[in-house]
Order: structure tokens, then sequence, then C-alpha cells
């Protein structure tokens, strides 16, 4: 048998109340679960740690040394149930590249204001699901296609794709670019979490190489140099804004799909209202029906 939290606090209740019918009125149990309990401590330890006469309960040697530890492992218990309990109203929200873009402070806004104690907190992470299969996050923003099983997907809308060219590219002094424009240059590529593939391309219209990268901040990082064209989510050029990159519309490119997923058997509390909180501020743009998978 091992020591259990509720060993300790009925151990430390007889000590506080000094007799057992003291403590049954503190825990609000029979003084016999007390006795019980301390009982079934005394067998975990091997050792007895109160000695009861019938006036009085006091400690034994073992008892004086246990109830110290005992202390301060229900304080700490309750430190946890604290942490908990502050951040239970939180909604953890994973995302890879760029949240919900543009419509991201949006969103936070309108749910603090309707669920009162709640907050989204956006959280990113570098995986392919966002942070949602390692635990990180409650829920996911994607966009590129999950096949995990376990998971549910509902789409929010679609953003436009953008390039990201080096400031001084002579693409940057167009006002928008054609997916041609790649034609033989080199293209920075999240083969994880971006949302860009070689198939976007045909294949006379094909870049002549691909650069892997790792991330947000390296793609932009090669791309400033100079070292690579980018091709992004809309959410990106609204969310990462960098010196030396300037964002430009593809406009024959095919919108990337934006969904929200989460765990199937164990969905978070008001999933549905976020889910049409999110749909509703895409639908201001784009407006699309919520498609399920």
């Amino acid at each position: 048998m091992d020591v259990e939290v509720r060993h300790l606090r009925a151990l430390l209740a007889v000590v506080d109340a000094g007799t057992f019918t003291g403590a049954g009125a503190t825990l609000e149990v029979s003084q016999a679960s007390v006795s019980r309990t301390v009982a079934a401590l005394e067998r975990a330890l091997g050792a007895r740690v109160l000695q009861r006469t019938t006036r009085e309960v006091s400690l034994t040697a073992v008892g004086a040394r246990v109830v110290g530890h005992a202390r301060r492992v229900l304080e700490e218990v309750a430190a946890i149930e604290r942490a908990a309990d502050e951040t239970r109203g939180d909604v953890r929200v994973g995302f890879a590249w760029a949240a919900l873009g543009r419509h991201t402070t949006a969103v936070q806004r309108h749910w603090s204001e309707s669920h009162p104690g709640s907050s989204l907190v956006f959280v990113q992470s570098i995986t392919p699901t966002a942070g949602l299969t390692e635990g990180s996050a409650d829920v996911s923003v994607l966009r590129r296609p999950v096949s995990d099983a376990r998971l549910r997907t509902a789409l929010l809308g679609v953003e436009r794709r953008y390039a990201a060219v080096a400031a001084d590219d002579p693409l940057a002094r167009r006002r928008s670019l054609s997916l041609n424009d790649f034609a033989g240059r080199t293209v920075a590529v999240d083969s994880l979490t971006g949302s860009t593939t070689e198939e976007l391309w045909t294949p006379s219209s094909a870049p002549g190489a691909t650069r892997t990268v790792r991330g947000v901040d390296e793609w932009l990082t090669v791309i400033a140099a100079g070292q690579a064209l980018g091709v992004t989510a809309e959410a990106t050029a609204a969310q990462h804004p960098r010196p030396g990159v300037v964002y430009r519309p593809v406009r024959d490119a095919p919108p990337v799909p934006v969904w929200l997923a989460w765990w199937a058997d164990s969905p978070p509390p008001d999933v549905e209202a976020l889910l049409q909180l999110m749909c509703e501020q895409y639908a201001r743009s784009t407006p699309r029906p919520a498609r399920r998978r």
C-alpha cells in the first residue's frame, strides 16, 4: 500500500484538532473513518505515527518526523490545485506559423467578452498538428491536411497566397505576382509545417530549386538575405512583417484552407462556440461554410 494524500490529511487533522472526534468534524467524516485512514497510513509506512490513550493522542517519534513532510506535501498539492484552477478557463490554441492572421486579436477579444474568466492563449508549436497531439494545445489551427483519425477538423475559411521576396528583389516592385514568376528561382519550403509544396506549380513554371527551412523565422531569414523566395498564406504576411521582406499577393495561386482541429474523443469545452466565432471572422472576408471531415 502506498501513502495517499487522504492519509496525510487525516494525520494532520488529528494533530491539529487533538482528537479523532475533532479531526472527523474538520474533515466532515466520522471518527471511525479518521481512525481507519490513520491506521492505513501506519500500515503503508510500517510504523506507528500516533500514540493513542484513553485521554489523549500524541505523535510518536516517527510521527513527529512525518508531520513536517506531510504539511509540505499538502502545501504542494494545494499549489497544484490553484495552478490548475487559474488556467482552467483558458483555451490553448496551437499554431505553427501565424495563428489566425489579422483575425487573431479580434477572435481573442470577442472570446473574452462572451466567455468571462476564459482567455484564448495562442501557443506556437512547430509540429504537423501544431502542438495538439503533443499535448501543448487544446485545439490547433492548421493550414495543411491532417490524416490522424483521432482528430476532428472543421474548415474555418480560406486565405490568399502571398509571395515573400527580398526588398531589393526586382519582383518587390510589382503589386502582385504570378506562379510563373517563380520559374527558375529558389523557393524556401518548410515540408513539416508549411503550406507550400512543389505541387503548387506546373512543370513549365516550376522553381529551379527548393531550400528546406524549419519554421517561419528561418524562412524569413533566408528570404531577407535574397537566398530564396517564399509562398505562404495571407496570415503570415499579416503577423510576420520583417525588415527586408516584402509580401505580394500571388494572383493565380489557389487559396490556402484554414482548419481548426481537436481531439475527437475529448473536445474542449465550448469548442462549438469557438468554431462559430472563428468562422464568422473568416466569413467577413471570404464567405465560406464550415465543412467537417
